[in-house]
């Protein structure tokens, strides 16, 4: 039997469910681009450092000897992908994690990769 000829019979009842189910274009692609977000160490090592406690960009350049420009830059990126807020103090802004769902990821995928 020709290899072509085995991959010809569709289960149309099984696609269609599927179908029905798939998100649509717009949210896998926003789903794909949070996770680019965590494709980048610092940004995972500062969310872990936020998992303890929130901090001030001195704080977090200082823990994890960085600028406080790289750390700011970094940031901005997790601030636009909705995983860290802030609060003003005076002067001083202090970082937290979004929410429980980021902490749920990072949790999930340590418990992934340490299986």
């Amino acid at each position: 039997m020709e290899a072509s000829a085995a991959l010809t019979h569709v289960h149309e009842d099984i696609v269609r469910r599927v179908n029905e189910i798939m998100p649509c274009e717009e949210e896998l692609f926003d789903l794909a681009e949070l996770f680019k977000v965590f494709g980048d160490s610092t940004r995972v090592r500062i969310l872990f450092v936020l998992f303890e406690s929130e901090m001030c960009v001195c704080g977090l350049a200082e823990l994890l000897g960085m600028t406080q420009s790289a750390i700011s830059h970094q940031l901005q990126v997790l601030k636009k992908a909705k995983l860290v807020r802030y609060r003003r103090e005076g002067k001083t802004i202090f970082y937290s994690l979004a929410d429980g769902h980021v902490r749920a990821i990072l949790d999930q995928g340590m418990e992934h990769i340490t299986e």
